[in-house]
Parts: structure tokens; C-alpha cells; sequence
């Protein structure tokens, strides 16, 4: 048995291994997320989870106004329009990486006083980030050449390391810091194990490309990802807006709150790319051969998928935050229905926007972020700011459904359109099932917060959805194996 699976991995095309490891990689990373947050969330007071998580989240924003995502995008299509200098490329591409991030310490010491107060993080942490953003910057343009090259076992083998070593000693670190320093040291964690591990990925593409400097290169990537940059700040606003805001509005210990029960909720995202992974290339064939029509039923069924496991989330949710807390966060099982069921409204988003991207629709997508993230920002201005309505944290779990749930509508609109325009106006989906299944599905997360403090009802209704499922087992498994035989086809 061995043996014959042994044969059939071998004898798989090296792009397919390396999409496996890939693929493997990206859950392990998830997983390992997960596991580490019971952990963290017992060492850490709720003051300083909230603080660590608030740091996140002006990391990615502050990512990407320093470095301009230019590992993003522009550096993949770099990569395979100058493959003939490839290496040249990726150097250049490191250089300009290295002068954003100097010169932007060179701006932040010059105005310290200013970022501090901004950002309300202290000198230390500010250093910390910096040198953060410049560490994975260097790991992500040379991950990103591997992937190119199909280079995928040091890769996956450095990945696993940074993402065990990274844990392990932010646990040691925060077990013998002081109280005040907690935060801090969680951090420092993070920073030890980015330099040590992604250092030399600098230096190894620097010395392959032999070049800092290219005039031609560095203004084809800042011309790219300058008209860019606003869509990918809105993208991180919308995920980490609230965290912040919560920070500044109400208290650390309440982001710290916050925090988890969007880590707990957004466990459900890993079904999400899951889903998106296996069906992403056969939507993409079904579309080129101008069979859309063909897509509607197998993505009802991946909506049913999404939407059960979501409420079963909600419906376990009291357990899972007692899990992966101690009793100061019990507050946070509020949060997760709200966040759970915005999940589903971003795999929603996912089915509309497959239409945009294949037929080149960006300037929707980046107006749909700018928008979803404006509006997410005043939303949470309003029900999180003791001057306005002064909700509580719990709102802003909410202001971000909201938010998602008209994104969806928005590219939901704009595939209408690029249907019209481009498919002879052929009808995807029926709105009357997507508004059906939707509906049912909001509804019945917000009624499940009402059992919260029921059990008895609460524990009947999880029986309720395991003996529905025991009955329909065959019917789930069938659909199941439908689904990942389309990954075949794609």
C-alpha cells in the first residue's frame, strides 16, 4: 500500500507535488495558528492579547505603505515577463525593498514622537516592526521564485521551521518577561526567528542577480503597484480596522477579546480557500468555454457546505472560545456569530468575483475595497466611539458583517454586468436561491446567540445536526467527491 502510493506520488508531474506541498503548507500554517492560540491567550491577560493582536494589525496596514506589496503581484508577472533576466529581476526587486524600508526608518525616527502616539505602540515595537516587514519582504520575493520554479522542498522545509520556531520561542520569551514587557516579548519572537530564518534569502538572491540598483526595473514595479496600493490597504483595513479601533475607542482588554473570538470565527476560512483551491481553476475552464451555466449547481452545494459548517461553529461557539481561553474571554462567544457568518458572505464574494478577475475587472475589485473598507471605518466610528453611540466591542462584529455582506452584493452586481458584456448576459445564478439560502443562513445564526445561555436547547439542536447529517451521509460524501473530482478537471 505504501509502496503504491510512493509510486503515484512519484509519478506525479513536478507541478502538481509542488501545488500538494504547497497546499499542505499553507493548512499546516493555519493549523499550527490555532493550536498556538489556547496557548497564548493562558499566558497572556486579555490587556496584553489585545495589545500583541493590535500590533498585527497595524503591521499589515504599516506593510503595506512601507514596502508597497511589491512581493505581491507585480513581482510574479515580473518574474515571468523578464525571465530571461530573472535574476537581475529579483535582486533589483530586493534592492528597492531594502531602500523603502531605510528610507521609511530614516521618516519614523525623524517623527518617532508623532508614529508613537499614532500607532500607540512604543519605540521598541515600532523597531520590532520594521525590521518584520523588511525580514518577510525578503522571504516572500525569494519564496515567490521558488514557486516559479517549482523549487518547492527547501521552501517547505524553511516554512515548517518558522512556523514551529516562532511559537516555541515567543512561549519562552513571554514566560520570563515581566508583566508590563508580555506583548513585547511575543514579538520579539517573531523578530529572532524572521531574521535568523529569512535573512540570507537577501543576500543568496542579491548575489545570484549581482545588482541593486535598475532604473528600468524599479519604475515597471512602483508604476504597477503604486495604482495598487490603494486596494491593498482597503483589504487590510476591512480585516483589521476593527481591532484597532476597538483599541483606541474602548480598551486593550476588550480588542484583546475581540481578537480571539476573530480567530476562533475565522478558523472556518481555512474551508473557505480549501473550496475556493479545488474549484478556482474548473470555474475559470467552465468560463473560458463559455459554459458559466454549468457552475451554479456545484457552487449551491459548496454554499450548503460553508453555510452548515458556519452554524455549526456558532451553534458550539461558548465551547470552542472556553477552549481556546481561559474564563476572562467568555465574552468573546458574542463575537463569533456575527464574524462566522461574514465568513460565508467572503466565500460569497469569492463566487462573483472568479468573473471579474478572468476577464480583467480589477478597477471593481479595488473600488469594492476601497468602499467596503471606508465604510467599515465609519460604521465602527459610529457604534464604537463613547462620543457616538458607544455599542461596545460586540458591535463591531457586525459593522464588519455588514460590511461583507455588501461587498458580495457589490460583485454580485458587477458579474451581472461583466455577464452582460462579456457571456451574451447568460444568468449564473439564480438570485432567488442565493437571497433563500443567505437569508435562512443569517437567520439562523443570530437566533442560535439566543441559546446561549439555554444548553439543553442549545445541545438538542447540535444532536439535531448530527442526525441529519448521520442520515444524509451518503448524499454529503457524494457531493464531497464531486466537488474535489472537479479539481481533476480545472
Amino acid at each position: 500500500m505504501i509502496a503504491k502510493l510512493k509510486n503515484k506520488y512519484t509519478s506525479m508531474p513536478v507541478q502538481v507535488r509542488a501545488s500538494l506541498w504547497f497546499l499542505i503548507c499553507n493548512f499546516m500554517q493555519k493549523a499550527v495558528a490555532v493550536i498556538s492560540t489556547p496557548i497564548f491567550t493562558r499566558l497572556l491577560s486579555t490587556e496584553q492579547y489585545g495589545e500583541y493582536n493590535v500590533f498585527q494589525s497595524w503591521l499589515g496596514i504599516i506593510t503595506v505603505i512601507v514596502t508597497l506589496n511589491l512581493s505581491a503581484g507585480v513581482f510574479l508577472q515580473g518574474m515571468v515577463k523578464f525571465d530571461h533576466d530573472s535574476k537581475v529581476y529579483a535582486s533589483t526587486m530586493q534592492g528597492l525593498s531594502l531602500a523603502l524600508c531605510t528610507g521609511w526608518t530614516v521618516i519614523y525616527f525623524i517623527f518617532r514622537a508623532y508614529f508613537n502616539n499614532l500607532f500607540s505602540l512604543n519605540t521598541t515595537q515600532m523597531c520590532f516592526m520594521l525590521a518584520l516587514i523588511w525580514s518577510t519582504a525578503a522571504f516572500q520575493f525569494w519564496s515567490t521564485e521558488q514557486r516559479v520554479n517549482n523549487n518547492y522542498r527547501l521552501l517547505v522545509a524553511l516554512t515548517m521551521v518558522v512556523m514551529l520556531a516562532q511559537p516555541a520561542l515567543g512561549v519562552v520569551l513571554v514566560l520570563f518577561a515581566q508583566p508590563a514587557d508580555k506583548a513585547t516579548a511575543r514579538i520579539l519572537g517573531m523578530v529572532i526567528v524572521n531574521l535568523a530564518a529569512y535573512t540570507w534569502c537577501f543576500f543568496i538572491q542579491m548575489k545570484r542577480g549581482k545588482k541593486f540598483f535598475s532604473k528600468t526595473y524599479w519604475l515597471y514595479a512602483l508604476k504597477f503597484n503604486l495604482p495598487l496600493v490603494p486596494h491593498y490597504l482597503s483589504q487590510t483595513v476591512l480585516y483589521s480596522a476593527d481591532r484597532i479601533m476597538i483599541s483606541r475607542y474602548i480598551s486593550d482588554d476588550a480588542a484583546g477579546i475581540y481578537s480571539l473570538a476573530y480567530s476562533v470565527a475565522v478558523i472556518m476560512s481555512m474551508f473557505n480557500t480549501a473550496l475556493n483551491q479545488t474549484l478556482g481553476p474548473w470555474v475559470y475552464r467552465k468560463i473560458k468555454e463559455r459554459k458559466a451555466t454549468d457552475i451554479a449547481g456545484v457552487e449551491y452545494t459548496s454554499m450548503l457546505i460553508i453555510a452548515v459548517a458556519n452554524i455549526v461553529l456558532i451553534m458550539l461557539a461558548p465551547e470552542a472560545i472556553a477552549f481556546f481561553a481561559p474564563p476572562e474571554y467568555s465574552a468573546a462567544k458574542w463575537v463569533v456569530p456575527p464574524v462566522a457568518l461574514g465568513m460565508f458572505f467572503m466565500f460569497m464574494y469569492d463566487m462573483f468575483a472568479a468573473f471579474q478577475f478572468y476577464f480583467e475587472k480589477s478597477w471593481f475589485i479595488m473600488l469594492a475595497s476601497i468602499t467596503g473598507a471606508g465604510l467599515n471605518i465609519v460604521l465602527n466610528y459610529l457604534f464604537l466611539s463613547p462620543q457616538r453611540l458607544g455599542f461596545g466591542y460586540v458591535a463591531a462584529g457586525y459593522t464588519t458583517l455588514i460590511c461583507y455582506i455588501l461587498y458580495a452584493v457589490g460583485h454580485y452586481i458587477c458579474m451581472r454586468w461583466v455577464c452582460r458584456k462579456h457571456l451574451d448576459g447568460v444568468r449564473v445564478y439564480d438570485p432567488k436561491i442565493l437571497l433563500g439560502v443567505s437569508s435562512a443562513f443569517v437567520a439562523a445564526g443570530l437566533l442560535l446567540t439566543l441559546t446561549y445561555e439555554l444548553p439543553v436547547v442549545r445541545f438538542s439542536l447540535v444532536g439535531a445536526v448530527i442526525i441529519v447529517l448521520i442520515i444524509f451521509r451518503k448524499k454529503v460524501i457524494a457531493n464531497a467527491k464531486k466537488i474535489l473530482a472537479l479539481r481533476k478537471e480545472g
